[in-house]
C-alpha cells in the first residue's frame, strides 16, 4: 500500500515531466519574448502620455480630447466600413437589398429613368474578363506608374508596388443609355452608371527613407460616357473609342500603413478632393481617354473636340424665397441670406451673397463651355448663408437641349424641392462661328471699348491645342535636362500646362480655352520655363487680330521662340471662334418654356455632391476650361435695362468686402464654398469686392463732390535690378485712405505680378493697425528678367485686415502699373491714385 502511495507521485511526477518535456525542456517556463516587448511597449505608449501631462503640470482635458479624438477616428472609420459593407451586399444581391429598404440615392439608374436601360448581360461579361483586367492593372502599375514616379525625383528612386491586388468584386455597370435624338449620324453616345466597390490591396514601398502605404478598399461611382466615333464603312465599323466621365466621380477609399493618417476626419475629405482633382485632369470633361482603331483618325481633334456652344447665364433674382433665419430660438422668424450654386457639367460658380433678403438681386452673368449637351443640364441650388451649415432654399435643373433649341429664354422658373420660390433667368446659347462676318456685330452688341480690351463679356474663344517643342535650351545648368512647363495668357488670364521631367524635347498633347473680350486688340503670350530653376526657355507673342485673316481662323505650325536657342520651337493649333447669339423670327404668338427636369436623389444627395466639387478644383495645369473672369465696365444686353437693376447696397453691404474674386475653376487650390465667382457682367460686372467698394464711393459722396484721388493714393518705388535680374518694388506709405470702420482701417499691401497669381508670386506688407495714413516702408523682390518683366503689370491691392475671423475685410484701392518702359533699369518713386478696379490709374510725383 505505502509502496503503491509512494510510487504514484513519482509516477505522477515523471508522467507530467514526461509529457511538458518537449514543450518546456528542463522545467524552465517558456516566455514569447517578442510578444512581451510588444505588450511592454502598447503600455508605455499609453502610459507615456499621462506621464508626461503629469510631468509638465498640464491639464488632465488633453488626455480627454485625445480620448475624444480617437473615439471620433474610430467612429468615422466604422461609418466608412459600414458604407463598404453596404455596397457590397447591394452589389452581391441588389433585389433583396432593394426590398428590405435602400435609400433612394442607392437605387441604380434604371429605377429612376424609364430611358436608362438593365446591361446584366454585360456585367456578366466584364465579370468573367475581370481576372484578365486585374493582370492589366497590375502590370499597368509595375511597368507604367512605378518607372514614372521613380523618375520624378530622386528621393523616389527606391519606390516600389509590393503589392497590386484590385479584387475579387468586378467593376458594375447598374444602367445603360444610349442617344438616339440631337446626336450626329456617325457617332454612337452611351452613358454607363457605373460603380466599383472592392476589396483591394495596393501596397507600396519607399525603401530609402522605410516608409510604407497603401489602399485597402475603394469606392467609386459615377456617369462614363463613351463615345463611338467617326462610324466607318470599313471594319472594324468604329474609327476610335473616347471614355470621360461627364462629371467628378464619388470616390472614397480606405487608407493603410503611413497613409493611414489620411483616414482622420478632416484630412479624409481634402484627401479624396486631391485624388479627385488628378482624375480630372484626364478623365474628366473635357478631357478624355481616346484609342483609335483605325490609324487614319485624327486623334488630336478627337481628343480635343471643340465646344458644342457657349452658355451665357444672366442671373437675374429671386422672388417669394423662403425665411430660414430665425431669432429667440425659433419664436421670431427672420428673413435669409440668399446665394447660388449654378454648375453646367465640371465648371461650377457662385454667385455673391445677399444679406436679409427674401426678393435678392444679383445681376449676375457667367459663360460655361459646353462640350456634350445631351445628358448635361444647367444645375442651380440656392442657399441661405449661415455661420454653421447653410439652409436649402430651393433648386432647378434645366435642359441644355432645350435652351439651344430656343437660342434665347427670359423667364421665371419654380424652384424645386421648396413650397415657395421663384428664380428669374436669362439664357443665351452662344454658336461658335468659324468666320469674323459677325464679329463687328457683336463687339458693339458687348461694347468693347478700347480702354477695356481684357475683361467683359465675351466676343470670340481662343481654343488651343498644345503639342510639343523642339530643341529647347539647358537653363542654368547646361549638362542637365530642364523640366519644361508652359504658361499661357490672355490679358490677366492665365492657364499653365503639366510639367514634362529632364527633357528638352517636351511632348504635352493638352487643350486649352480662353475666353476673348476683344480679339482684335487682345494677344497671346506663350512662356516655356524651367520649373526646376524658375527661368525662362523662351517666349512668343501671337496677336489674335492674325487669326482673324487665317483660313478657318486657325494656325497650325511650328512657333519659333524668342530669348531662347536658335533652334527652339513650339508646336500648336491655334483657333478663334466668334460667339454669336442667333436670334429667330417666331411668331408673336410663340410659347415657350425650357424644359425643367426633377431630381432624381435627394436634395442631401445633391447639396452634398455640389459642395464636394466647390471643396477643391484643379490646379492651375489642370484646368482646360477657361474660367468666368471678372471685367471692368460690363454691358447690358438691348432691351435689359427695364429688368437689371443695380446691387442692393444693404446695411451689411461691407461685411463682404474680403471675399475673395478669385474664380473657382482658376483657383490653384482649395476654395471654400463660400467663396464667390465673380460676376463676369455686373455693375453688373466687377467682382464682388469691387462692387461694394463703388457702392461705398457713392454712400461716401452722399451729394457732394469727392477729390481727384477719393480713395487715397500709394508711393511706391519701381525698378530693375540687371544684377540681381530681379524686380524691387519698395512700398513706402499710403495716404487719405477711406475708413472702413469707425476706428479706421488696418491697411495692408497685396502685389503679384500679372499674369502669375499663385500663392507663391504673392507679397504681402505688414498690418498698419487703426490708421488712414499708413507708413510701411518694405522692400519686395520679383525674379524676372528686364526683357520678361516689361510684358507684365504690376498689380496693386491695398486692403482691410480686419482681424482673425472677422467679416470686416476688404478692398481699400487698387492700381494695377504697366511695366513696359524704358526708364524700368533707373527707376522712379511715385504717388499712384487708388482706384475701384485698378484701372486708368494716374501717377504723382
Amino acid at each position: 500500500m505505502s509502496g503503491a502511495r509512494g510510487e504514484g507521485p513519482e509516477a505522477g511526477a515523471g508522467g507530467a515531466g514526461g509529457r511538458a518535456a518537449p514543450e518546456n525542456p528542463g522545467g524552465v517556463l517558456s516566455v514569447e519574448l517578442p510578444g512581451l516587448l510588444a505588450q511592454l511597449a502598447r503600455s508605455f505608449a499609453l502610459l507615456l502620455p499621462v506621464y508626461a501631462l503629469g510631468y509638465l503640470g498640464l491639464s488632465f482635458s488633453w488626455v480627454l480630447l485625445a480620448l475624444a479624438l480617437l473615439a471620433w477616428c474610430r467612429r468615422s472609420r466604422g461609418l466608412k466600413a459600414l458604407r463598404l459593407c453596404r455596397a457590397l451586399a447591394l452589389l452581391e444581391d441588389e433585389e433583396r437589398v432593394v426590398r428590405l429598404g435602400v435609400r433612394a440615392c442607392d437605387l441604380p439608374a434604371w429605377v429612376h429613368f424609364p430611358d436608362t436601360e438593365r446591361a446584366e448581360w454585360l456585367n456578366k461579361t466584364v465579370k468573367h474578363m475581370w481576372p484578365f483586367i486585374c493582370q492589366f492593372i497590375e502590370k499597368l502599375f509595375r511597368e507604367t506608374i512605378e518607372p514614372a514616379v521613380r523618375g520624378a525625383n530622386t528621393h523616389l528612386s527606391t519606390f516600389s508596388f509590393t503589392k497590386v491586388d484590385v479584387g475579387q468584386q468586378p467593376l458594375r455597370i447598374n444602367g445603360v443609355k444610349v442617344y438616339t435624338e440631337n446626336v450626329d449620324k456617325r457617332q454612337i453616345i452611351l452613358d454607363l452608371q457605373i460603380s466599383f466597390v472592392g476589396n483591394c490591396e495596393i501596397d507600396l514601398e519607399i525603401k530609402r527613407y522605410f516608409c510604407r502605404a497603401g489602399v485597402k478598399s475603394i469606392q467609386i461611382h459615377g456617369t462614363m460616357r463613351v463615345i463611338l466615333e467617326p462610324l466607318i464603312g470599313d471594319m472594324p465599323l468604329v474609327g476610335a473609342l473616347s471614355v470621360f466621365f461627364l462629371r467628378k466621380p464619388l470616390l472614397e477609399i480606405n487608407w493603410t500603413g503611413l497613409t493611414n493618417l489620411l483616414d482622420v476626419p478632416g484630412l479624409n475629405g481634402l484627401s479624396d478632393t486631391i485624388i479627385l482633382d488628378i482624375i480630372s485632369n484626364y478623365l474628366v470633361l473635357p478631357n478624355r481617354i481616346t484609342v483609335p482603331l483605325v490609324s487614319e483618325v485624327q486623334i488630336a481633334q478627337l481628343r480635343f473636340p471643340v465646344p458644342k456652344g457657349v452658355l451665357r447665364i444672366h442671373f437675374i433674382e429671386a422672388q417669394d424665397l423662403q425665411g430660414k433665419d430665425t431669432y429667440l430660438k425659433g419664436l421670431v422668424k427672420g428673413k435669409s441670406d440668399p446665394y447660388g450654386i449654378i454648375r453646367v457639367g465640371n465648371q461650377i460658380f457662385q454667385s455673391r451673397v445677399i444679406k436679409e433678403n427674401l426678393s435678392p438681386k444679383w445681376n449676375e452673368v457667367y459663360e460655361a463651355l459646353v462640350y456634350e449637351h445631351p445628358g448635361q443640364e444647367l444645375e442651380i441650388e440656392l442657399f441661405d448663408e449661415d455661420p454653421d451649415k447653410d439652409d436649402f432654399l430651393g433648386s432647378l435643373m434645366i435642359d441644355l437641349i432645350e435652351v439651344e433649341k430656343e437660342r434665347l429664354l427670359d423667364e421665371w422658373f419654380t424652384l424645386d424641392e421648396v413650397p415657395k420660390g421663384k428664380l428669374h433667368l436669362r439664357l443665351e446659347w452662344l454658336t461658335l462661328m468659324p468666320n469674323a462676318s459677325n464679329l463687328d456685330k457683336v463687339l458693339t452688341d458687348i461694347k468693347a471699348d478700347k480702354d477695356q480690351a481684357n475683361d467683359g463679356l465675351s466676343s470670340a474663344l481662343l481654343i488651343l491645342y498644345l503639342d510639343s517643342a523642339r530643341n529647347l535650351p539647358s537653363g542654368k545648368k547646361i549638362s542637365s535636362n530642364p523640366n519644361p512647363v508652359v504658361q499661357m495668357s490672355v490679358g490677366h488670364k492665365a492657364q499653365e500646362s503639366k510639367i514634362r521631367y529632364k527633357t528638352n524635347e517636351p511632348v504635352w498633347e493638352e487643350n486649352f480655352t480662353f475666353f476673348i473680350h476683344n480679339p482684335k486688340r487682345q494677344d497671346l503670350e506663350v512662356e516655356v520655363r524651367d520649373e526646376q530653376h524658375q527661368c525662362s526657355l523662351g517666349n512668343l507673342k501671337v496677336p489674335l487680330s492674325q487669326l482673324l485673316t487665317s483660313e478657318d481662323m486657325t494656325v497650325s505650325q511650328r512657333f519659333q521662340l524668342s530669348n531662347s536657342g536658335p533652334n527652339s520651337t513650339i508646336k500648336m493649333k491655334i483657333a478663334l471662334r466668334v460667339l454669336h447669339l442667333e436670334k429667330r423670327e417666331r411668331p408673336p404668338d410663340h410659347q415657350h418654356s425650357a424644359q425643367v427636369k426633377r431630381p432624381s436623389v435627394s436634395k442631401e444627395g445633391r447639396k452634398t455632391s455640389i459642395k464636394s466639387h466647390m471643396s477643391g478644383s484643379p490646379g492651375p495645369g489642370g484646368s482646360n476650361t477657361a474660367p468666368s473672369t471678372p471685367v471692368i465696365g460690363g454691358s447690358d444686353k438691348p432691351g435689359m435695362e427695364e429688368k437689371v437693376q443695380p446691387p442692393e447696397a444693404g446695411p451689411q453691404g461691407l461685411h463682404d468686402l474680403g471675399r475673395s474674386s478669385s474664380s473657382l475653376l482658376a483657383s490653384p487650390g482649395h476654395i471654400s464654398v463660400k467663396e464667390p465667382t465673380p460676376s463676369i457682367a455686373s455693375d453688373i460686372s466687377l467682382p464682388i469686392a469691387t462692387q461694394e467698394l463703388r457702392q461705398r464711393l457713392r454712400q461716401l459722396e452722399n451729394g457732394t463732390t469727392l477729390g481727384q484721388s477719393p480713395l487715397g493714393q500709394i508711393q511706391l518705388t519701381i525698378r530693375h535690378s540687371s544684377q540681381r535680374n530681379k524686380l524691387i518694388v519698395v512700398v513706402h506709405a499710403c495716404r487719405n485712405l477711406i475708413a472702413f470702420s469707425e476706428d479706421g482701417s488696418d491697411p495692408y499691401v497685396r502685389m503679384y505680378l500679372l499674369p502669375d497669381k499663385r500663392r507663391s508670386g504673392r507679397r504681402k506688407t505688414h498690418v498698419s493697425k487703426k490708421t488712414l495714413n499708413p507708413v510701411f516702408d518694405q522692400s519686395f523682390d520679383f525674379s524676372v528678367s528686364l526683357p520678361e518683366v516689361q510684358r507684365r503689370t504690376l498689380d496693386v491691392a491695398v486692403k482691410n485686415s480686419g482681424g482673425f475671423l472677422s467679416k470686416d475685410k476688404g478692398l481699400l484701392g487698387k492700381v494695377l502699373v504697366a511695366l513696359a518702359s524704358e526708364e524700368l533699369a533707373k527707376g522712379w518713386t511715385q504717388w499712384y491714385d487708388l482706384t475701384e478696379d485698378g484701372t486708368r490709374p494716374q501717377a504723382m510725383s
